[in-house]
């Protein structure tokens, strides 16, 4: 629990502490900044990092000039492809044999499904998922295990990340410094934290209904 209290804490000040960070290691934050959001994208066991939020923070303390916006922008779209393309070779190599029959709850027709799923809807998911949290970590993961064509998968891949970081740090960049966001960064956080995660919820809330109707039809 003091783990999740923690980093709950460090999301919800990341101005705060991206201030320390950036006092503290100067040029290295760079490097930091770079391994969580490839750690965030890039490892299905590591969702509950910060993306959208770390994201905004870091161009907000950019317009300050503690940190170079082109820099922030080439690094972390460059952590954000590596990251995706990480997580899809994991689960490209990992799927196969999760679906091989020998473990009861995984069938061989869900790996079939998938790669449906993704034939017809591939693209738009890969760069839609890039805006929600948790969603855009297992996103390349499910695209591996499906075996999603890896030509199409990086296409999309890049689409993706070039659109959520620019979005995101040029969105601190001009509007992080701004006096009512400046005093009110902990709400803004949990604002972009909030509208992320609504179109998964809509999604969720679509398919439910759709289901519901489906049964009692």
């Amino acid at each position: 629990m003091e783990i999740i209290s923690e980093l709950v804490d460090f999301i919800l000040h990341l101005d705060v502490h991206l201030n320390e960070i950036i006092k503290n290691f100067g040029v290295f934050t760079y490097l930091i900044l770079f391994l969580i959001i490839f750690l965030e994208t890039g490892v299905v066991i590591t969702p509950f990092l910060p993306g959208d939020s770390l994201l905004f923070a870091a161009g907000s303390f950019a317009a300050l000039g503690s940190l170079n916006i082109i820099a922030l922008f080439l690094l972390l779209t460059a952590a954000a492809i590596l990251g995706d393309t990480l997580n899809y070779w994991i689960g490209h190599f990992i799927g196969p044999r999760a679906f091989s029959g020998n473990i009861r709850f995984l069938k061989k027709e869900y790996l079939d499904r998938t790669h449906e799923f993704y034939d017809k809807h591939g693209g738009k998911t890969i760069i839609l998922a890039r805006f929600i949290p948790i969603i855009r970590t297992f996103a390349p993961f499910v695209a591996g295990i499906g075996a999603m064509n890896y030509s199409r998968f990086i296409v999309y891949n890049v689409i993706g990340a070039v659109l959520w970081v620019s979005i995101f740090t040029f969105g601190g960049y001009f509007f992080g410094n701004l006096p009512f966001v400046k005093d009110n960064f902990t709400l803004v956080i949990l604002a972009i934290i909030v509208i992320s995660v609504l179109p998964g919820v809509f999604e969720f809330l679509r398919e439910k209904l759709k289901s519901r109707a489906e049964v009692e039809a």
